[in-house]
């Protein structure tokens, strides 16, 4: 053929419709089916990625940020890999193998990592990185190959691959938006893999069968279809998977009502159904002696509480309070039905639960609306961060009627950096702040100071207000109820405390101050 003036040669190839003829032997139709679900699929596995990893590594700042790292590396390996693949050979034998393998490993994700996480965590972030590359590269390459096999002049290359390029953005939209908003609220993770790992394996047989007569591909096919179905059969997964945690309700041996709710293997919430005033927990029991400490007597209080989990305090106001009503808003609705199900309430307790976000619950709630705010909502290990900052304190104080009392639970290791700036946070908005905590093992140094008296890594429960807290009674509640805690108030918790930073709406790295485990 001779060269045009103006170009080289066109090579057109053959026309048709079936998977896998190359040229233009793609209709418009499957390319745009295959591209948009590839592309949707990418997004789901990324934003279940973070379910899965989150009971392991925390729902953090680095998690999310590891998760979304790997996912946008996986989508420009493949879309490079898989176009030098279809510009190398025939594209016809590529995307039964990268449909099909990329469906096993979704629908095997949850199993593997949990097996991992329970059984060697030391290699959960490289084998998580796997199972997010994986897949999400095979169907990175779905595009290219598919843009390959509909190009069949040059004159239309622009319009080919923008247009299938804007088909994809336009499938991981909808693949988010539908996993965001419809998906994870509906439907356990686990299912949501699997569902997706079968639809891949299924969508990836006509295109292996149109291949049949290059070597290994009815042997995929059958790999695939081995894979499929041995899933379900794989260890791992969860008794209960809510839209935010993977939860469990334990019966304790020794306790005849006792109940232990544990949300992503974290002890999370002790109730004894049968006997309301038993608290379990030493961090609990400070709080309650806190609560006792500042209002005297029984007389009934309108208490707000910042997240719900087993709702162990409401029921215990409820039945040592006659009268108290109680505000609770717990963002997960599984917990919720837990709750209603498995944790009923005394018929008498006033408790209103509410599924929605504490910090927007907060926001709606009347100024003096309050006697009492508790905090104990947690993602993880991890106060959620836009509960803990100035502007979100300063809300606390708003609902709080004059010489109300804020008391939160906070969880902190090591240099118990997050604990200290939240205290310092919680200086500038109260006048009045107390820490309760079991006694560190020494002192600790603060720079400029002598040393001073710490609390030791684990709970520590802070009770804050605009009227002194009366630190005897405390001492005294702490005492009684056998916790072994100490309070840290004034120029003590003031050294204590140093110069860490303030938490504001602007900056708050809870997750970079935080200190999951004990250092040493």
């Amino acid at each position: 053929m001779q060269q045009r003036p103006d170009g080289p040669a066109e090579q057109p190839g053959p026309r048709g419709d079936a998977p896998g003829t190359p040229g233009t032997g793609m209709s418009h139709r499957t390319a745009v089916a295959l591209v948009a679900g590839s592309s949707a699929a990418v997004l789901v596995v990324e934003i279940v990625a973070l379910r899965l990893l989150a009971p392991y590594l925390g729902l953090t700042l680095e998690t999310s940020t590891i998760v979304i790292g790997l996912a946008l590396a996986a989508i420009a390996l493949g879309s490079w890999a898989g176009g030098r693949a279809a510009d190398a050979g025939d594209p016809r034998r590529l995307l039964g193998p990268a449909l099909g393998i990329s469906g096993a490993a979704v629908a095997a994700t949850p199993s593997v990592l949990r097996v991992v996480a329970e059984g060697a965590p030391g290699l959960l972030l490289p084998v998580a990185a796997l199972m997010v590359l994986v897949p999400g590269a095979l169907l990175s390459a779905v595009t290219p190959i598919a843009t390959k096999l509909r190009l069949s002049t040059l004159e239309r290359t622009g319009t080919v691959v923008g247009q299938l390029s804007g088909i994809g953005t336009v499938g991981a939209i909808a693949g988010t938006v539908l996993t965001g908003f419809v998906l994870v609220s509906r439907i356990p993770v686990t299912a949501i893999l699997l569902g997706l790992g079968v639809l891949l394996v299924l969508a990836a047989l006509p295109f292996a069968w149109s291949a049949r007569r290059h070597p290994g591909a009815l042997a995929t096919v059958g790999v695939l279809a081995a894979g499929g179905l041995a899933v379900p059969w794989l260890p791992g997964g969860c008794d209960v998977e809510t839209a935010y945690h993977c939860a469990l309700l334990e019966e304790d041996p020794e306790r005849e009502g006792g109940r232990l709710l544990v949300l992503d293997g974290l002890r999370h919430s002790y109730v004894d159904i049968d006997d309301p005033e038993h608290l379990e927990f030493a961090y609990v029991r400070a709080a309650a002696a806190a609560i006792d400490a500042s209002y005297s007597g029984d007389d009934p209080l309108d208490a707000y509480f910042l997240g719900g989990g087993g709702l162990t305090l409401p029921r215990w106001l409820a039945e040592t309070r006659p009268g108290t009503t109680s505000t609770v808003p717990e963002i997960d609705p599984g917990v919720v039905q837990i709750d209603r199900e498995e944790l009923p309430l005394p018929e008498d307790a006033d408790v209103d639960v509410r599924v929605e976000d504490a910090r927007l619950g907060l926001g709606r709630l009347g100024t003096d609306s309050v006697d009492l705010v508790v905090g104990d909502a947690f993602g993880g290990v991890s106060v959620p961060w836009h509960l803990t900052t100035e502007e979100a304190l300063t809300e606390v104080e708003r609902v709080l009627r004059p010489g109300g009392t804020y008391v939160v639970n906070l969880i902190d290791h090591g240099e118990m950096a997050f604990v200290r700036a939240e205290v310092r946070t919680l200086q500038q908005v109260f006048e009045y702040v107390v820490a309760l905590g079991e006694p560190g093992s020494g002192v600790r140094r603060v720079s400029g100071s002598s040393d001073t008296r710490s609390l030791d890594q684990g709970n520590v429960v802070v009770v804050a207000s605009d009227s002194a807290v009366d630190l005897d009674s405390v001492a005294a509640g702490l005492e009684q109820r056998d916790t072994g805690w100490v309070t840290l108030a004034g120029d003590a918790l003031a050294e204590w405390v140093g110069d860490a930073m303030v938490l504001t709406d602007d900056h708050a790295p809870v997750d970079q101050l935080l200190t999951p485990y004990a250092t040493g």
